[in-house]
């Protein structure tokens, strides 16, 4: 966990409108707390690679959060993560507005070890792969993003998505493919990741 502190703006009118659903209990919230907000990195990150826009990701985390928390009374149990991400990508596909075209995604801290120049290469390869994995079709990178990156399980990107195992199985195949073939022979790895 990077410890991302996202700077929260006014909620917009549709996020106002779900605060006023339910005001959830202090036990709630204190619960809420400590079995959602862990997740609040994962959320940004999946939130920033579908959207492509580092400001519209932070207004859907601060809607999902708020979704979230607002229904959280329902919440039965299972994979908090799963559950915050799959209330991500609908207020993804909700959103009124539209994903901008990519910006550029946020740095990586430097390892603190690593000379300049290893720095500037180890950027440079982040932002390469950050790169392939933004040009990606919608439904390949999200699946991507969520098996690699989230580390979910087949099942869990299956409830998040609403796509069947097989169907998560074959995108991640052909996601890890169209990745190897972006990134040339270095990506040959990535196409031979964890199944």
């Amino acid at each position: 966990m990077t410890g991302r502190v996202l700077h929260f703006r006014p909620a917009r009118p549709q996020a106002q409108r779900a605060t006023s659903l339910r005001d959830p209990t202090a036990a709630e919230r204190e619960r809420f707390r400590r079995i959602v907000l862990p997740h609040l990195d994962g959320a940004y990150s999946f939130a920033r690679f579908l959207t492509r826009d580092a400001a519209l990701a932070e207004d859907i985390v601060q809607e999902a959060f708020v979704r979230a928390l607002n229904g959280f009374s329902g919440y039965r149990g299972g994979d908090a993560r799963a559950w915050l991400l799959a209330i991500v990508r609908n207020c993804v596909f909700s959103s009124p507005r539209p994903a901008s075209p990519y910006q550029g995604l946020d740095e990586e801290a430097p390892d603190e070890a690593d000379t300049p120049e290893a720095a500037l290469v180890r950027a440079s390869e982040i932002r390469t792969v950050r790169a392939a994995i933004e040009g990606l079709p919608e439904p390949f990178r999200e699946t991507l993003v969520l098996r690699e990156l989230e580390e979910l399980s087949y099942a869990d990107i299956s409830a998040v998505t609403g796509a069947p195992i097989g169907t998560v199985m074959s995108r991640l195949s052909r996601a890890r493919s169209m990745l190897a073939a972006v990134l040339g022979a270095g990506g040959a790895d990535i196409e031979e990741g964890r199944a």
